[in-house]
Order: C-alpha cells, then structure tokens, then sequence
C-alpha cells in the first residue's frame, strides 16, 4: 500500500522465532559457537594432550573430567545451533526441531570442584571452560525466548522497519561492549 508521498507501508507477518534466528546476534553466536567447538578440539587434540601429562594426578584426573564435560557442553550447544540453523534455512520443520532439542541437555553440569584445584588446570583450558559456560548462558536465553515466541498470542508481529534497524543496531552495540 502507497501514501501519498510514495511510501511503501510495510505491513508483514513474520514468526517472532524465525526473526530472531535469523538475526545479526545470531548470526554471531553460531559462528562463536562453531569456532569455539573446533578451537577446543584443537587444543585438546594437541597443547592440552601435552599439558595434560604434566599435571599433579589429582589434577589430572580433574582435566579428563572437564574435558569429558567440556566436549559434551559444546557438543549439546552445536546441536542446538545447528537445529535452529536448519529452521531457519526451511531444512526442517519447527516441530522436527523441537523433538530433536527435547533430546538436546542445554544445562550440561558445571564443575564442582574446589577453585584450588581447578587453579591447577592449564590457563588455556580454563579459559576455554569460562568461554564454553557464556556462549551456554547466550544459547539458554535465546532459547528461553523462543520458547516464549511459541505462545500462540507473540508469534505473529507486524515488522516495523525502523525498529528493525534498531534492534540491529542494538545487538551489535551490546556484543561489542
């Protein structure tokens, strides 16, 4: 629809799920998430195969506990991302997805271990444990949202081009900060 200054009115439905899937945040939390995942393995495969050798025994067992928790941790958020990727791209249905996530543990445990022994980890792999438990804090709010957006009264949403540049604009601020 027209007015008279030649203004397009922009007046579509679009699924408040789908939108926030596809928007620019994200965008950068799969592509954190899937760098992470291969910089893990990486590390593990290689520096933290060698650094694990020169643990205290009680230490050491704690890294292969970890890193058992680790892999599994970001093994459950790349199915995830993955899942809402596939939706997304129209690969897979929201219902298809949604089954496949019941089977999906986003809380994966975190340690419970005394800070004096987890002092005793290698500096990259605690590093890689605190970047692994944001980016599961990031991916468990985005799923709490969209599990929001299925109430049958938030899925549809008239899209404002203005505020979609603000939301864009938004995100990207408070990614940055």
């Amino acid at each position: 629809m027209s007015d008279t200054k030649g203004q397009t009115e922009v007046n579509e439905t679009v699924k408040i799920g789908q939108r926030l899937i596809g928007s620019v945040g994200f965008q950068r939390l799969f592509q954190d998430g899937m760098a992470l995942v291969e910089e893990t393995a990486r590390y593990l495969d290689n520096e933290g195969r060698e650094q694990s050798k020169n643990l205290p025994s009680e230490a050491s067992l704690f890294y292969a506990t970890e890193s058992m928790r680790l892999t599994t941790r970001l093994m459950q958020m790349a199915s995830w991302l993955l899942l809402q990727r596939a939706v997304a791209e129209n690969e897979m249905s929201n219902e298809d997805a949604r089954k496949a996530k019941n089977k999906l543990n986003l809380t994966a445990a975190t340690s419970n271990q005394p800070q004096e022994t987890f002092d005793k980890l290698p500096d990259r792999f605690k590093e890689l444990i605190s970047h692994s438990e944001r980016l599961q804090n990031c991916i468990l709010h985005m799923d709490s949202q969209l599990e929001g957006a299925e109430k049958p009264e938030d899925i549809d949403i008239v899209v404002n081009p203005v505020a979609d540049q603000l939301g864009t604009l938004r995100a990207v601020f408070e990614n940055n900060s």
